[in-house]
């Protein structure tokens, strides 16, 4: 009798994801087809389509695994009874759009920046919204969990059509009628595509291959080549090590900034001309003060999302221009759900994620990029002349941060309690606030020295990720190690 994997760890609380072949393959991807089929696209599933012939957006990234598992799916999908438009190679922003611009749910594989052996599938509804645990991939992931074991339904009497469509030209005029580049001061920019999707859209967008007019703008391709076997570096922008190409090409190239991006190119890391990083929070800050000032422009009351790891700036900065902040937990679905509810023009996560009210509320790194290059060619001083991106980002970093760090415990509660002990229940330093919203988060800020740090533990691992961030660098540090070495206690 052939083996029935379990869906409990393939599918997640936001999406697919997994080794090839060991977890899943084409009878997995068929089964959850189907799944999605019955959740979340027929007439009865919540938001369901009233008309006979329901259809979905199906895309993938260049992984090797994609075509044979898009196949599958789409054949769960067909034999429910709904059509399936296959729109090929694209960024998960790409499969975001379609799904907003054709207004049918959507499913796209990627497994983002985890490396080549793996595969997954992101699912969201009709106009881009997400499909997560709470929303229906807990229904998604039993039901298929019960068509692997009792077998697959009998065929609905008109199988859906498979077709197949092309949407990149349409995806660039789309983002290019969101953000004007036409007016800017010629800029060159180092493009580091990691082998991943963005090879595909940034000469679309940022150039002529989609049929769009040329832009003032110089772009030095760094691994364009889509290779899902990642070759040169993971298409992980979140570790430094993975920066380093772009950083000595930008200095190579005495280019004005380096964009990279992930391996479904939703998110976007910046680099400034000197080949420095720039903070998730100040690209949130500067993008968000660029959104507030038009809404206010045409009218509107802003609101942004963020959530609490971004740096006090980010809402000091958008509060004093004139919009509404809230504060959300760490999570693409927790955002995505306060940027839909709050009808939020923009929101930003430390993880370099940007979510746009004009991008059907979801996340889209091309779409930053723009921002970034937009900002970047119109900043000038007083006299006319150009502001590098180093002076622009610094007014949007005034504090000094620690990034994220990650702790492997024993004793997870422990660790914790240690630190309430030392922060909140002796209150050594002085007064604080303190909130539980996701995590442990502890502010000192209403007096010197200002500093605040979250403690938040993983969901799947002993780990707790610890973010610092001080009015200046020593306090950060001492405060760093101080909380580090409570935790680390047991090791």
């Amino acid at each position: 009798m052939p083996h029935t994997p379990d869906l409990s760890s393939l599918v997640k609380a936001y999406d697919v994801r997994g080794v090839v072949p060991d977890d899943w393959g084409p009878d997995t991807a068929e089964a959850l087809g189907a799944a999605f089929a019955e959740v979340a696209v027929l007439p009865g599933a919540p938001d369901g389509p009233l008309s006979a012939r329901p259809s979905v957006v199906i895309g993938r990234d260049m992984r090797e695994s994609g075509p044979s598992l898009v196949d599958a799916f789409a054949a769960g999908v067909a034999a429910r009874g709904v059509d399936v438009v296959r729109i090929g190679l694209c960024s998960t922003d790409g499969l975001y759009h379609a799904s907003g611009v054709l207004d049918v749910p959507g499913a796209m594989f990627t497994a983002s920046h985890n490396p080549a052996v793996y595969n997954g599938i992101k699912m969201c509804r009709a106009g881009a919204r997400p499909v997560g645990e709470a929303t229906g991939l807990a229904e998604i992931r039993s039901l298929a969990q019960h068509y692997l074991a009792d077998g697959l339904p009998e065929p609905a009497d008109e199988p859906g059509t498979v077709s197949d469509r092309q949407m990149l030209p349409d995806y660039a005029r789309f983002l290019r009628s969101l953000v004007d580049l036409s007016g800017i001061r010629p800029l060159k920019v180092v493009v580091d595509a990691g082998n991943g999707m963005a090879g595909l859209t940034a000469p679309a967008v940022l150039g002529t291959q989609a049929g769009q007019p040329e832009l003032p703008l110089t772009v030095v391709p760094l691994y364009f080549e889509l290779d899902g076997s990642f070759p040169n570096h993971e298409a992980n922008p979140l570790d430094p090590e993975n920066l380093r190409d772009l950083q000595a090409a930008v200095v190579e190239h005495g280019a004005d900034l380096g964009l990279a991006f992930d391996g479904d190119a939703d998110r976007c890391f910046v680099v400034d001309e000197t080949g420095r990083p720039v903070s998730p929070s100040a690209i949130t800050a500067l993008v968000g003060l660029r959104e507030v000032a038009r809404e206010l422009g045409e009218g509107r009351t802003p609101t942004v999302i963020h959530n609490l790891i971004t740096s006090r700036a980010v809402p000091d900065l958008l509060s004093a221009a004139g919009a509404t902040t809230v504060r959300t937990r760490v999570g693409h679905s927790f955002i995505k759900a306060q940027m839909a509810e709050h009808e939020a023009v923009f929101g930003g996560e430390h993880s370099a994620h940007y979510y746009f009210r004009d991008f059907f509320f979801a996340d889209t790194g091309m779409l930053a990029a723009m921002h970034v290059l937009a900002a970047l060619g119109t900043a000038t001083t007083p006299f006319g002349d150009p502001i590098p991106l180093s002076a622009l980002a610094e007014a949007y970093e005034p504090y000094s941060a620690s990034g994220e760090i990650n702790s492997r415990v024993a004793d997870v509660p422990a660790a914790r309690a240690r630190v309430v002990q030392a922060y909140v229940t002796e209150q050594g330093a002085g007064p604080v606030e303190v909130d539980e919203l996701d995590g442990l988060t502890v502010v000192h800020w209403d007096e010197a020295p200002r500093w605040w740090f979250n403690l938040r533990a993983s969901n799947t691992e002993p780990l707790l990720r610890l973010n610092v961030e001080a009015e200046d660098e020593d306090i950060m540090v001492k405060l760093r190690d101080d909380v580090l070495g409570l935790v680390r206690q047991e090791r």
